[in-house]
This record gives structure tokens, C-alpha cells and sequence, in this order.
């Protein structure tokens, strides 16, 4: 069996390989790293969310997100509030500034990927969202070590 004939490879080097390219553009064109711009996906996805969370749904370190919201507080993208309620908890959100570029990192990134899935014909594509969509809900279920809480995300 070689390298293109197995699927996990195939997987993981598609989607590393994307999101190497995906940083890279985004770099390029709007001054952002791919990790920045998942951040916002988060954000915009659940409002006033703890950093712990956008961590957990990113599967990624607190220390990683840390650094990154650091970096996008700088770039006046975020803000990050006390929660009156308990002064220990601190809520993340975008600035519209942050809003504005999320939406151009998106557009951005859906030009860029056009011509990937442009091969593939509407039947396809939604065959393979599909497919993706059940990966993922197998990979995320249960206490999984890098499970992304898919509760977060619904």
C-alpha cells in the first residue's frame, strides 16, 4: 500500500497542507495567522466565550490561544471583559474591527479554496460535507482525547 492509498495519511496531509496554505494566504493578504482567524470563527460562533473554551473547540493549548489573543488584542480584534458575576472569569469577544476582518478572511479563503472544490460537482461537494460532518461527530463523541466539545459549536 502506498502513501495515496492510505486514507488517513491522505487526511491528515490534506488538511495540513491546506492549513499551512490557508496561513500563509491569510498572512499575505489581511496580516493574520490561520490560528487567528479559527479564533474568530469561535467567536463569532458562541459570543462571550472563555478563552478555555475557544481552547477546547480548537483543540488546541490555553498557552496557544493565550499568545494569539494577545497578538489580536494588540490589532485591537478583540476585547476581553471581567464577568461581573465572577471577577476571575475573563469573556473574549471581536471588535467590529475583528467582525470586518473575519468576514474578509472568509471570503478570502473561499476564493482561494474555489478552485480545489471547483472539480467537484455540486452533488459531490455535498456528498463530502457530509462525510466530513461524520467524521467529525465520530471524532469529537465522547471523551476522546482532542475532542473539539462539539457542543460548543452547535
Amino acid at each position: 500500500m502506498s502513501l495515496s492509498d492510505n486514507l488517513g495519511y491522505l487526511l491528515q496531509h490534506t488538511a495540513a497542507s491546506l492549513a499551512r496554505q490557508s496561513d500563509q494566504m491569510l498572512q499575505e493578504r489581511l496580516g493574520i495567522g490561520f490560528s487567528q482567524y479559527k479564533i474568530m470563527l469561535v467567536l463569532q460562533w458562541i459570543p462571550n466565550v472563555q478563552q478555555r473554551h475557544i481552547a477546547e473547540s480548537l483543540g488546541q493549548t490555553e498557552a496557544s490561544i493565550s499568545r494569539q489573543i494577545k497578538l489580536m488584542h494588540e490589532g485591537g480584534l478583540l476585547q476581553t471583559t471581567v464577568r461581573p458575576s465572577n471577577r476571575r472569569e475573563h469573556i473574549t469577544t471581536l471588535t467590529r474591527k475583528g467582525e470586518r476582518l473575519a468576514d474578509e478572511a472568509a471570503s478570502a479563503l473561499n476564493l482561494y479554496y474555489a478552485p480545489i472544490f471547483g472539480p467537484l460537482s455540486d452533488k459531490q461537494q455535498k456528498q463530502f460535507t457530509e462525510t466530513l460532518g461524520l467524521m467529525h461527530q465520530e471524532v469529537c463523541r465522547g471523551d476522546k482525547i482532542g475532542r473539539c466539545h462539539q457542543g460548543y459549536l452547535d
